[in-house]
């Protein structure tokens, strides 16, 4: 399995060296392969196999506003989705990540239309939630071990992201959502998010949702006026500060 993702992360390296998204994803023993922004457009729109929203540039988002802060540009649904059973483990891989300061955030979402249908679901609209969120692991915000410097590889090696499904979710299809915000440029925060489909199926224990205080939407959630996303981590008040809460609701884990 991890040959055939370092292989197409070697194909795809010279492209992402300045940025980067998540490029596929693994349940298990079973991959499931991503969207190549450089690839052949006509085919991967119309492949079957498609489980990840299409996404055309490796820059990244600046505008906290910006339609396509939901699924990235622009966006447009796959066609099929990721089989997931409740309480198990999603891995998203990247390649080459150079960015090193900034949170993590994984996002789920039920595509909630009449037919529960993700290909037709519009994820601007959507009730997002966090799932997981990783941040600073030890030292100052400037200088310190973010998980976003922490898990990126340079050997070849992929560099995997791994979060769970809480095991009382609801069965349905749902968005998943990889968020990596870098805080690199002083009060000019990026924004790299990738979505796929999910179908999750039940666990056997009892199935829940989140409550409104955990919900959100997304353009509306990040804002410039929210300290930790409007940052300077080189000014010496912020640079050697070692907390850094990650913004919006919290974790939800299905308790």
């Amino acid at each position: 399995m991890w040959q055939v993702i370092v292989s197409m992360i070697g194909v795809l390296a010279h492209r992402v060296s300045a940025h980067g998204g998540a490029l596929n994803y693994t349940v298990g023993e079973t991959w499931y392969p991503g969207y190549d922004p450089y690839g052949d457009q006509t085919m991967q729109d119309s492949a079957d196999w498609m489980v990840q929203r299409k996404w055309i540039t490796n820059d990244p988002i600046f505008e906290t506003s910006n339609h396509s802060l939901s699924c990235n540009t622009p966006g447009n649904p796959a066609r099929s989705y990721i089989p997931i059973t409740a309480g198990q483990n999603i891995t998203a891989a990247y390649a080459y990540w150079v960015h090193t300061v900034g949170p993590m955030i994984a996002w789920l979402a039920h595509c909630a239309n009449d037919a529960n249908d993700c290909t037709t679901f519009d994820s601007s609209t959507a009730d997002w939630f966090k799932i997981g969120q990783k941040g600073l692991l030890e030292g100052s915000i400037e200088t310190g071990v973010w998980f976003q410097k922490a898990f990126s590889h340079w050997d070849g090696s992929p560099s995997l992201w791994s979060e769970t499904i809480p095991k009382s979710l609801k069965p349905g299809k749902y968005l998943i959502r990889h968020e990596i915000i870098s805080l690199h440029s002083a009060n000019k925060p990026q924004f790299y998010p990738e979505c796929a489909h999910l179908d999750v199926k039940g666990s056997g224990e009892a199935a829940k949702a989140p409550g409104k205080e955990y919900l959100v939407k997304i353009p509306g959630v990040w804002s410039m006026d929210q300290p930790e996303i409007n940052l300077d981590i080189y000014q010496p008040e912020v640079s050697t500060r070692t907390e850094y809460i990650i913004p919006g609701p919290s974790v939800w884990t299905g308790s």
